[in-house]
């Protein structure tokens, strides 16, 4: 009988909502962490006193000395973005390459890819996506059209040349031809790449055998997602999306560890709602308050430095990250971002063309044109810095009661600062989020 517990970690808005702090702060709890899609576009920051870590690539257990990190074949990986990750953190004091795995399925991200992401942005203009450029799209259109090259190749250079060739030949074609921009040097980046790779092959290996060792082992695995589920590829707002799969289903196929292994699927949403690029946000406030929130939450991206647009706190869109990834309980991050507020507001429904709707449109026209219809709290003084949940004012309570309610998912815990113990825990206390007066609203 399995006495243990996995646990999956996701993103449940449009990404950006904290997940590095809480894996961090639950990494010591496991044994492994796992990071199972996306690529370098994504950004965890860590505050550990008086350092700011910022990972993009490797698994926010690596602060944890007997953890070990694995990432997986669902990651689209760039050789050159992880060794200036590794030499970051090792410059920082932390011994990485002891403890990481990396996935020999992994689809390699390259220099191409790179140029292809912004070329295609750039031709778009006012179209644009919105990506971070770091050639995501790209590196997974490789993988589906099966001419990807992986992690393996990187441990057979005469192979990994040939193969790196034919690809440059398909790319560089594309990229002069139709985006009239320069070709790439095969042999610049063969080089480029392969003196990256010498940092870190060795690391490289059967990331599913690895994992089901440590299941078959009682070992507890920590799943990491990054993004968020709105930005699914299937379930998000498409096109404006990432290019894999962000939700609870991703967690599987990229690291191999089946549906039935993951006991525990925890959804991290901020207080309040926030995306980077383009796309439809029924919340997003282009005002005064928007731009507030922005600045108290210093809302501006770990990868990019983009500033992030703001809005209230959207229950429908959550709503349908619950369902997609059947998210067993929340974490509600940034709530001290909205202290000092008079009044802050819930999303409960949209109004589309003059009907009220409860579900997010799969079109993206209507989507566009959808009208936030709120709820409106009492707002509260401090709530920053606060780590028992007696200490909250009675209004922040109620309000996240209120998204408890809506939602119909149980808060876990809710996260009052960027430190690791500014966290209140919400269940198994006699004095929980649950036992608070019904809200009013």
């Amino acid at each position: 009988m399995r006495n243990f517990k996995n646990k999956l970690i996701l993103g449940a808005q449009w990404g950006d909502e904290g997940k590095g702090k809480i894996v961090d702060l639950l990494s010591e709890n496991f044994d492994v962490v796992v990071r199972f899609q996306g690529g370098n576009n994504a950004g965890h920051t860590l505050v550990i006193g008086n350092r700011t870590l910022k990972l993009h690539l490797i698994p926010s257990g690596i602060l944890h000395s007997k953890v070990w990190n694995v990432i997986g074949n669902g990651v689209v990986l760039s050789p050159l973005a992880l060794y200036e990750e590794i030499q970051g953190l090792e410059r920082e004091g932390l011994d990485v390459l002891s403890r990481l795995k990396i996935s020999d399925c992994a689809t390699l991200l390259l220099p191409i890819h790179v140029a292809l992401d912004q070329a295609r942005e750039a031709k778009r203009g006012e179209h644009k996506i919105g990506t971070t450029g770091r050639g995501i799209g790209p590196a997974y259109e490789d993988k589906i059209a099966r001419r990807a090259i992986r992690a393996l190749d990187l441990k057979n250079p005469s192979v990994f040349k040939a193969k790196l060739s034919e690809l440059m030949d398909y790319h560089n074609f594309v990229l002069k031809h139709y985006f009239a921009q320069t070709e790439i040097s095969v042999e610049e980046q063969f080089e480029s790449v392969m003196r990256a790779a010498e940092k870190f092959k060795a690391n490289i290996g059967d990331t599913v055998a690895f994992l089901h060792q440590a299941q078959s082992a009682g070992k507890a695995i920590l799943f990491e997602g990054a993004q968020g589920a709105l930005l699914d590829i299937d379930h998000g707002t498409y096109p404006y999306v990432t290019s894999s799969n962000t939700t609870a289903g991703g967690a599987s196929t990229g690291s191999g560890m089946g549906p039935l292994f993951l006991d525990d699927i925890v959804g991290v949403s901020k207080a309040y709602t926030t995306r980077v690029g383009a796309g439809p946000f029924p919340t997003e406030l282009l005002d005064k308050t928007g731009e507030s929130i922005r600045e108290k939450g210093h809302e501006y991206g770990t990868t990019t430095g983009r500033a992030r647009r703001c809005g209230w706190l959207d229950l429908v869109a959550l709503k349908r990250s619950i369902q997609v990834s059947s998210l067993q309980s929340l974490v509600i991050t940034k709530l001290d971002v909205l202290d000092g507020f008079s009044e802050v507001k819930l999303c409960i429904a949209y109004e589309l063309d003059g009907k009220r709707i409860e579900d997010v449109p799969s079109d993206l026209a209507e989507f566009s044109r959808c009208q936030a219809i709120y709820e409106t709290y009492p707002g509260w003084d401090k709530t920053a810095g606060l780590c028992e949940f007696e200490q909250l004012p009675e209004s922040a309570k109620r309000y996240l009661q209120a998204i408890e309610l809506i939602t119909g998912v149980e808060i876990q815990m809710v996260s009052t600062g960027p430190e690791r113990n500014q966290n209140i825990w919400c269940q198994g206390k006699d004095s929980n989020l649950h036992r608070v007066s019904p809200a009013s609203t």
